[in-house]
């Protein structure tokens, strides 16, 4: 199994830590609903592996809800990937950042989640990550390089930096 490490930067914290695969598991796993901007992230440039998110969420608690938004140009293919890493495809005709937005604010509204996790690199969800926060949710932003906006990275609760092409994830903070 390949090892992976996670560099982590809790905000305040100056230094970084390194978690590996044999880091110790939290004592109460948080409940985590998870939304995925398609066109976004799962882009053949960056090749992103959902496996590789999963993964990276079930170090912070375990994931509950789990959407994939893909406009309706998704290849059939990508489809498939979704469905058998149990996640759910959700398709919509034009732009997906309104649904995205009102599948985030159903988690935030949701008493089982704990956690609302965002896989975008689209400043536009700052305001789901601030309301996620004063409804007392912790916040995770996966994205990857270039174009992951940093103003979305510095109001989550934690940043999932992820590496294209088969590389690493960097939880940062």
């Amino acid at each position: 199994m390949k090892e992976r490490f996670f560099r982590v930067l809790r905000r305040g914290e100056k230094e970084v830590r390194e978690v590996s695969e044999e880091a110790p598991k939290p004592k109460k796993k948080r409940s985590i609903g998870l939304i995925i901007d398609g066109p976004n992230i799962l882009r053949k440039e960056f090749g992103i592996k959902l496996e590789d998110i999963i993964d990276a969420l079930e170090r912070i608690g375990k994931l509950r809800v789990a959407k994939v938004v893909l406009n309706q140009y998704a290849p059939q293919g990508l489809i498939e990937a979704v469905v058998n890493q149990g996640l759910e495809p959700i398709i919509v005709a034009g732009d997906t950042d309104v649904r995205i937005a009102i599948e985030a604010m159903e988690l935030i509204y949701n008493s089982d989640v704990d956690v609302i996790a965002l896989a975008t690199r689209d400043a536009d969800f700052l305001p789901i990550v601030n309301e996620a926060k004063r409804r007392g949710k912790e916040t995770i932003v996966i994205g990857v390089e270039p174009g992951f906006s940093v103003a979305l990275q510095n109001a989550a609760d934690y940043v999932i930096k992820m590496e294209g092409k088969g590389g690493e994830a960097h939880e940062v903070k």
